[in-house]
């Protein structure tokens, strides 16, 4: 492949990554606002059918997240082994470290959202 063609690919990785972040994000919002509003106050059915879609949702996010970075790992790899990179080749390649945030951190943040919005829905008090 070319490196236009890689760069094409990594842009097309690059989106994946945010539109894979945009339903947790809205729906981990979405939840606060919930709680604000009673929902820890809501049937036991109802608080654990929100708890459920979240973490369903958080589960999708992560796997697509996690395929896309690792697609994006490999063009990266991909532009390493060509000769001579442009400067943006040489700047998709010098965000390879930051790829993995995405494969790591980012679903580990979700975990904790999400035990930290558990704890509300089902120990109201604490």
């Amino acid at each position: 492949m070319t490196e236009h063609e890689l760069i094409s690919l990594w842009t097309r990785a690059r989106w994946h990554i945010i539109v894979s972040q945009l339903a947790p994000t809205f729906l981990l919002t979405a939840l606060v606002a919930f709680l604000s509003l009673g929902l820890a106050e809501a049937a036991l059915s109802v608080r654990i059918a929100a708890a459920g879609i979240l973490l369903a949702s958080g589960i999708l996010g992560a796997i697509a997240q996690i395929a896309a970075a690792n697609e994006g790992l490999a063009i990266i790899a991909d532009l390493r082994g060509l000769p001579a990179a442009s400067a943006v080749g040489r700047g998709v390649i010098a965000s390879a470290p930051w790829v993995n945030v995405v494969r790591f951190v980012t679903p580990a943040v979700f975990v904790v959202v999400y035990l930290a919005l558990l704890v509300a829905l089902f120990l109201p008090s604490a």
